[in-house]
């Protein structure tokens, strides 16, 4: 991936906001706001958001009256976030590794939609949430929310776990339980005949994983969600929605 904008170039980026998806949804996005503004502290609260692209989350955040600032290297992204409000300010770089601000500046770090696994290796995940810890007032909150691996899907000998299946496009992650390497695959047909082939890389990373990655970086568990809702995260959810509290 020779791109600076990684896997969120100007073609990802000029779509993004079209997606139908649930955390698009509006109602969504307002329970979203709505539960990052209350651990941020509400009005007049600072939050950072790790991989803040569009902005899809950090404007109706902001309107919630808490001052947020983003990291995300994605240049394109970030235009799409500075045509609906310039005033939030945004540090190109990675989130493993970029300062935005001064130490212990933040009530609120965040980082949403599976974006945790876009930072390939251990050693990233670690590091990003050594960087949260360091961006944090004591007291203040590390969020991150994350798909569940769907590996009860996988039989014996089976890699794969179809997710989109349709006359134009089939999507498919494939897993490595070995590493915790896995990547999300689309194969897409167009109207003239042609056909594409698109694969991105994760790395996957459970609840005990993460907290001992927390424990690391000076955080302690606070709470576990698989909703927005703040719905109780179970042995049989799909995501969670987890928060760590620096001493």
């Amino acid at each position: 991936m020779n791109d600076p904008d990684g896997y969120f170039g100007d073609r990802v980026a000029e779509t993004y906001d079209d997606s139908t998806g649930d955390e698009f949804q509006p109602e969504v996005l307002a329970a979203t706001a709505d539960l990052l503004a209350d651990l941020a502290g509400g009005p007049g609260a600072r939050a950072l958001e790790f991989a803040i692209g569009t902005g899809r989350v950090a404007v109706p955040l902001a309107e919630r009256g808490v001052t947020v600032h983003g990291i995300d290297m994605s240049r394109a992204m970030v235009a799409r976030l500075r045509a609906k409000n310039a005033a939030i300010g945004v540090t190109i770089g990675d989130i493993a590794t970029v300062r935005a601000g001064a130490e212990g500046e933040f009530d609120l770090v965040y980082l949403v939609f599976n974006t945790v696994m876009n930072l390939t290796t251990q050693d990233a995940q670690v590091e990003c949430f050594r960087n949260a810890a360091a961006h944090l007032r004591p007291g203040g909150r590390f969020l991150i929310e994350v798909m569940q691996p769907e590996l009860r899907k996988l039989p014996a000998g089976q890699t794969l776990v179809p997710f989109t299946v349709t006359p134009a496009r089939w999507g498919f992650d494939r897993y490595d339980v070995a590493t915790q390497q896995m990547s999300s695959n689309y194969v897409t047909l167009h109207d003239d005949g042609r056909g594409e082939f698109q694969s991105i890389p994760f790395r996957y990373a459970w609840p005990a994983e993460m907290d001992l990655m927390a424990r690391l970086a000076g955080l302690r568990p606070e709470h576990r969600w698989d909703s927005w809702s703040r719905t109780p995260f179970t042995s049989e959810s799909t995501k969670i929605i987890a928060t760590w509290q620096k001493a």
